[in-house]
């Protein structure tokens, strides 16, 4: 896998494998923690969410001129890590209000915006040799799947350590009783059929009879303050996942450049700040964010949404008035590339926010022995071993890769059917899970994709970069279609929030997974190729800028989440899917359309 590649590549491997353990581990359980300790509405919720996942992109906007400007990008990735671990203690910290834990992911976004581009633009560093430039693509991909072996475990852990904390407290998991208690406290759950419902899951998870006004509010207030400290302490893992990072970081940065190559016709790298600092190309950006504030307060009377929209309308004025002629055809190129990926992430990155809520609230709450397997992590992991062996025995040659894939096989398989004859006829499952089957599809799938890439490559058949983005968020609108035919009779959200419904219908899990699966291979078309292609069309003095551009498009797509928060509780859910679709399908419309463009200016 790692043949023909430098050795700094397995660095940004391990240390970006750390800290998105901890960043996943807090992503999983984010939403669902606000919602939980502060009684937050679905879109007020989302509001923070967005606002959060925007911060972390936007962020690495002001890391990418901070390692552009002073050239010690490797000094800027140690202090994000170092300042990353500071904001999850905080989050670690039980009983904090929300402003203190609105402050602590704020930390955590500027940890991460110094973190995050720059680390990617040393990838990219790496494969300016042209020794290496040829794998470029594939780099990338073998980083990206150090991100989601990192993630894949994170909701595992996220979750266990939630739930034991409530063991601790004589208390079993149930997603539905945080809004429930929370109802019962502020007197908004009204009907018997209601609190009768609330006395009977009470009685579940407490293993003893809840009956009467006062025990239930003594429970509900205890089951309220046990489930959030558990989150609490689950942010404490993420926190120690930044000190692994860390340390990997420290001990092994020898291989990685220390500084970016000069380009002998842009000048130093280093005088990026003094170069493009001018009053012109400041005040064009500024007037772009200010008149885009204004229409969106004037037409939406939304502010903030437009300040968002017009930091990335400012960002691409500023970089444009700043580049050289030479430059222009490249920074157009990666702009439109960049609007794209607005779109890509406001819809993907939904497994956090609505898709976490559809399988808290319309997702079956247990699963057979054979299900169950995939929503444990060590059943998951010797399950995975065993087609991982399967694969060596029916495609490798070798006499020995043979023999070790039966030995894996025959071994793993065997574990996998020792964990599914303990398990139940029915098994509880946590909505948290879900978000594990996005990175277990990215480790499984990037070695097959690869490989096709690979195949494609030598017939000089492989699609360009610009392509394969375009092919990804073709892919991505199938994701929602299954989505949309999956919620076809289902009950509108509006509903169970507005009429106390203690029953309604529950769809397979099978509708989240099989969404899960293809959105993951619409990621693979898209956010490895995206990487590869900002680090390889990027004017070298903008590496770490472009980078950071690439990070502000995804922050201004992630602000836009919102949009499944607000209409969540508003639409029936085909009609928030099909939002997703036509978002996706047009797009997929708009880059392919511009294909030949984007493909010269990626050898120009």
């Amino acid at each position: 896998m790692l043949k023909g590649h430098p050795k700094g590549l397995i660095v940004a491997f391990f240390a970006n494998m750390g800290e998105r353990f901890g960043f996943y581990t807090m992503m999983a359980i984010l939403v669902l923690f606000l919602q939980a300790k502060y009684n937050l509405s679905a879109e007020a919720a989302s509001g923070y969410y967005s606002w959060f996942y925007y911060a972390i992109y936007a962020l690495a906007l002001l890391g990418g001129i901070v390692a552009d400007s002073t050239n010690k990008y490797k000094l800027v990735i140690l202090f994000g890590i170092v300042i990353m671990f500071f904001g999850y203690g905080v989050l670690a910290v039980p009983g904090m209000p929300l402003t203190i834990t609105l402050i602590g992911l704020f930390v955590i976004a500027l940890g991460n915006g110094l973190f995050k581009g720059n680390l990617q633009a040393v990838v990219g560093q790496l494969y300016d040799d042209p020794k290496y430039s040829k794998v470029r693509d594939t780099a990338f991909m073998i980083f990206y799947m150090g991100i989601n072996v990192g993630a894949f475990f994170a909701p595992f852990v996220a979750t266990g350590i939630r739930d034991w904390f409530l063991r601790t407290q004589g208390f079993l998991h149930d997603a539905s009783l945080p809004k429930m208690c929370h109802a019962y406290l502020n007197n908004t759950l009204t009907g018997e059929g209601a609190i009768n419902h609330l006395e009977t899951l009470a009685s579940k998870v407490s293993g003893t009879l809840i009956t009467g006004a006062d025990q239930l509010r003594e429970f509900a207030a205890d089951y309220i303050n046990a489930f959030a400290k558990g989150y609490n302490y689950a942010f404490g893992i993420a926190a120690g996942a930044m000190i692994i990072s860390l340390v990997v970081y420290v001990v092994f940065s020898r291989h990685l450049p220390s500084r970016v190559k000069s380009d002998p016709s842009k000048g130093d790298p280093s005088q990026v700040v003094a170069r493009i600092a001018n009053l012109p190309s400041i005040t064009v950006a500024i007037g772009a964010i200010v008149i885009t504030s204004l229409v969106f307060h004037l037409l939406l009377n939304d502010l903030a949404l437009g300040m968002a929209i017009g930091l990335f309308l400012g960002f691409v004025a500023f970089i444009f008035k700043t580049s050289t002629k030479q430059e222009k055809p490249r920074v157009i190129a990666l702009v439109l590339v960049f609007v794209v990926v607005i779109f890509f992430w406001m819809s993907f990155h939904q497994n956090g926010l609505t898709l976490t809520f559809f399988a808290r609230d319309f997702t079956q709450l247990t699963v057979g022995p054979v299900n169950n397997i995939f929503f444990n992590v060590e059943s998951m992991i010797v399950f995975i071993g065993s087609l991982a062996g399967l694969f060596l025995l029916l495609f490798k040659k070798g006499t020995l890769q043979k023999l070790i894939g039966l030995v894996m096989f025959t071994g793993f398989g065997a574990a996998t059917y020792y964990f599914y004859s303990g398990y139940k006829a029915q098994n509880p499952i946590a909505p948290e899970i879900f978000q594990s089957f996005n990175p277990m599809f990215i480790v499984v799938l990037t070695f097959p994709v690869m490989a096709i890439f690979g195949w494609l490559r030598k017939r000089n058949m492989e699609p360009s970069t610009p392509t394969k983005i375009g092919i990804g968020m073709v892919i991505a609108a199938i994701a929602f279609v299954v989505m949309l035919v999956g919620s076809l009779k289902l009950a509108a959200p509006k509903l169970i929030a507005t009429q106390n419904l203690t029953e309604w219908d529950r769809i397979s899990p099978h509708w989240l997974i099989s969404t899960y699966l293809i959105l993951t291979i619409a990621e693979l078309f898209l956010s490895p190729m995206g990487l590869s292609f900002v680090s390889k069309v990027s004017p070298v003095r903008f590496q770490g800028l472009m980078q950071g551009g690439w990070l502000l498009a995804t922050a201004t797509g992630n602000k836009l989440l919102f949009v499944g928060g607000y209409f969540w509780d508003k639409l029936e859910l085909w009609q928030l899917w099909s939002i997703f679709v036509v978002c996706s399908i047009l797009s997929a419309s708009f880059i392919l359309s511009i294909r030949k463009k984007l493909d010269k200016a990626s050898i120009a």
